[in-house]
């Protein structure tokens, strides 16, 4: 059985008031299909630098990390071989950038990029394991 390890961030601001989170859609994936941003693990490199890093990547914007929200564990199936997946999910407070302004190596990955309010991306993120983290991010807040 092969283990892969990722990373992700749930990069929050206050707008007009209100925690908002940047969520992605995914190149290849349906409208209406939003995922936090998050990659493999590079040699080297700690979970929360590849955090951050795949939120400049994938977002266009960047901040600093205000600690650990916590795992998604799941299996997938990839060309016939069963694979364990672990992301660690760490919570971002924004600082600068602009969402959308990726970088042209990573614009291939990333169809959309989008502020969603948080206390609704239980609801609109697609994903069971990242729903947990934004109710995590929105408790933590």
């Amino acid at each position: 059985m092969k283990r892969e390890f990722s990373a992700g961030g749930v990069l929050v601001r206050r707008l007009r008031g209100r925690w908002v989170v940047a969520a992605i859609r995914p190149a290849g994936k349906a409208p209406g299909v939003w995922a936090l941003p998050k990659g493999r693990i590079d040699a080297g490199e700690r979970g929360e630098e590849t955090a951050l890093r795949e939120v400049a990547e994938e977002t266009g914007a960047h901040g600093r990390s205000l600690g650990k929200l916590g795992d998604v564990r799941y299996w997938f199936n990839w060309r016939g071989e069963r694979i364990f997946k672990v992301v660690s999910f760490f919570l971002v407070r924004y600082e600068g950038g602009r969402l959308g302004e990726l970088p042209e190596e990573h614009r291939h990955e990333v169809a959309e990029v989008r502020w969603l309010p948080l206390d609704e991306a239980p609801g609109l993120l697609a994903y069971a394991g990242e729903r947990d983290m934004a109710r995590k991010a929105r408790e933590r807040l």
